[in-house]
């Protein structure tokens, strides 16, 4: 018998609430995985995507992640693993550094057998180019039996599914008994074509809407495949206090209600429903982390009438605000002149120097204009007077390097969230590797805000199509092979 774990969706360098304490919980969580493994002596540790966050993992990220990594190789257990949609990067992979150095396998086309079992595996690819994919597998080796196919996606029968499963095991060449699937945070497990489908779940909570355990799949394979839903004991509590204001109730009764539960260290998320007086969430989030709480979040879902005046707002021209600026300022014709070919849409900005200097020569050809020396303006923030002195030093250069970080030159720079829509990418060997496609951002999915980072299942509804007009498959035929993506 066979027996794997199947875990996914570990989002390791999530800084969550922009708590460096959550951002260690998502590591803290893959490497308990990866302990359970060893102690179990399972035979393989089986990844869905989404490893890290997003493709520019931070350091202590990375060496956090090849740390657990090694802590497999030296107890003997592989690390098999496909490319999900948070982590894609343009070219090569994290998962190919991983292989290269030994610690990581990665799926594909080409089976990997372990003791009599056959692992495939499919990388994300997005919605926009699922109808060019042709699910051409190699096929199983006759030292396996039985055949696994591990994918990244959004797919049926679960909620808010985007890939028609029936037709992936319809068309593939190789006839699969199971299907390990990542990117929905939920858990869950159906049959489809007399073939398991199952989600293992996210490690930890991303979502505050994630209220379920968090955990992971032990999958066995013999005769028949059997799997069985563990929890990750050591993972960060999550209090949710949900509270129903009636009548004149306020805030009170929802401190009244918060100090029932035990908080300390915990993640606090407080729910505010049903009628009463408004509450403002600053006090109760104040009063959760006065009791003990990591984090603490109050959201507030009434209707509640909004009482604030009706406030017009105009805005003024730009260009004509400048220009009544300059005026008032004695600025000269002759600069005024300058200051209006430079901000004049109409002229190509590779054209401003020959036009200005053009209208310069023609003004003192026919003394047309009249320049002068431009005022010197005292400083706002400075208590000193204004000088026109040539010999007073001026202001030191700016320091640019105030931390501003470049983004990624291999891959898009991320947004969003989550966003945050999702990128194009093109990777590796076509031969060997299936779809890895479309990036996400640095920031939760689809440009959610971290701390409302909802689960995968809405990320791919919002924002999988953004590289739609930019096919990345063979230019030999109309039809593209699912290595053509790799």
């Amino acid at each position: 018998m066979t027996r794997v774990i199947h875990t996914g969706d570990t989002h390791i360098g999530y800084q969550q609430y922009n708590s460096p304490a959550r951002r260690s919980d998502f590591l803290s969580a893959f490497r308990a995985v990866a302990r359970d493994a060893i102690d179990d002596d399972v035979d393989a540790v089986v990844h869905a995507g989404d490893l890290f966050h997003d493709r520019r993992p931070g350091l202590p990220d990375l060496q956090g992640t090849l740390g657990v990594l090694r802590e497999l190789a030296d107890a003997g257990i592989p690390f098999l693993a496909i490319v999900g949609n948070h982590e894609t990067k343009r070219d090569a992979q994290w998962l190919d550094l991983f292989e290269d150095l030994g610690f990581a396998t990665r799926l594909g086309r080409d089976p990997t057998v372990v003791d009599d079992v056959a692992f495939y595996g499919l990388d994300y690819v997005p919605q926009s180019r699922r109808d060019e994919l042709a699910y051409d597998f190699e096929p199983i080796p006759d030292t396996a039996d039985r055949a696994i196919l591990v994918a990244h996606g959004l797919f049926e029968p679960f909620a808010h599914a985007t890939w028609d499963t029936d037709a992936v095991l319809g068309e593939s060449t190789v006839d699969f008994d199971a299907v390990l699937l990542g990117d929905n945070h939920a858990p869950g497990t159906e049959t489809v074509a007399d073939t398991w489908v199952t989600y293992c779940g996210s490690t930890e909570r991303a979502s505050a809407s994630e209220r379920e355990p968090r955990g992971y799949n032990l999958v066995s394979v013999d005769d028949d495949v059997s799997i069985t839903r563990r929890a990750i004991e050591t993972a960060r509590e999550f209090v949710f206090v949900d509270v129903e204001l009636t009548g004149d109730e306020g805030i009170d009764r929802v401190r009244d209600r918060l100090s029932q539960y035990d908080v300390d260290d915990a993640v606090v998320i407080v729910t505010i429903d049903g009628d009463g007086e408004p509450v403002s969430p600053a006090p109760i989030e104040e009063y959760a982390l006065e009791r003990g709480a990591l984090v603490a979040r109050a959201n507030d879902r009434r209707d509640l009438p909004d009482d604030a005046e009706d406030v017009r707002v105009s805005f003024a021209d730009p260009d004509v605000a400048v220009t009544e600026r300059l005026r008032d300022l004695g600025v000269s014709d002759g600069a005024r002149t300058i200051d209006g070919v430079v901000r004049d849409d109409t002229i190509a900005d590779s054209n401003v120097r020959e036009t200005v200097s053009r209208r310069v020569r023609d003004a003192l050809g026919s003394d047309g204009l009249e320049f002068s020396d431009a005022p010197v303006l005292a400083d706002p923030n400075s208590d000193e007077p204004s000088t026109t002195d040539s010999g007073v030093e001026s202001d030191p250069p700016a320091d640019d390097t105030d931390g501003v970080t470049t983004p990624d030159e291999t891959g898009p720079p991320s947004s969003q969230t989550a966003d945050e829509s999702e990128s194009e990418r093109e990777t590796g060997n076509p031969s060997t590797r299936p779809a890895a496609d479309a990036s996400t951002s640095d920031e939760p999915d689809d440009g959610v805000p971290a701390e409302q980072e909802p689960t995968r299942e809405s990320d791919e509804v919002s924002g999988d199509d953004s590289d739609d007009g930019s096919p990345n498959g063979s230019a030999d035929d109309d039809q593209v092979s699912i290595g053509d993506f790799a």
